[in-house]
């Protein structure tokens, strides 16, 4: 029995800390990002995506579970999944135009 609790341990775990490299990379590419994609690509402010990406990145951080972590809230870290999901799948594309980093809308940057 205790093969398969530590087998459950460990996924749980692995869970958690997924949860949390999501929360990351959706932060590290909201600041790569201009105020002004946000109002371009028709989404909240980038000031509203910061606030809600933070309080996900903190509330997964404290969720991961012993012995890395603490393991409070852990009933939130779906929720903290979910703004870094919809963040990375619907914003992201939508303001990616307008970044300066993925061509003009309507067009191509060309040249070398």
């Amino acid at each position: 029995m205790s093969n398969l609790y530590s087998a459950q341990l460990f996924v749980f775990l692995a869970l958690y800390l997924l949860v949390f490299v999501l929360c990351v990379v959706a932060i590290a590419d909201l600041a790569r990002r201009p105020a002004a994609a946000f109002v371009s690509g028709g989404k909240r402010t980038k000031t509203f995506w910061g606030v809600l990406l933070g309080v996900a990145l903190a509330v997964a951080f404290v969720a991961i579970p012993p012995p890395l972590g603490i393991g409070a809230l852990r009933f939130l870290a779906l929720g903290s999944a979910v703004a870094s999901i919809v963040y990375l799948v619907d914003v992201k594309p939508a303001i990616a135009p307008y970044s300066g980093r993925g061509g003009r809308p309507g067009g191509s940057r060309g040249g070398w």
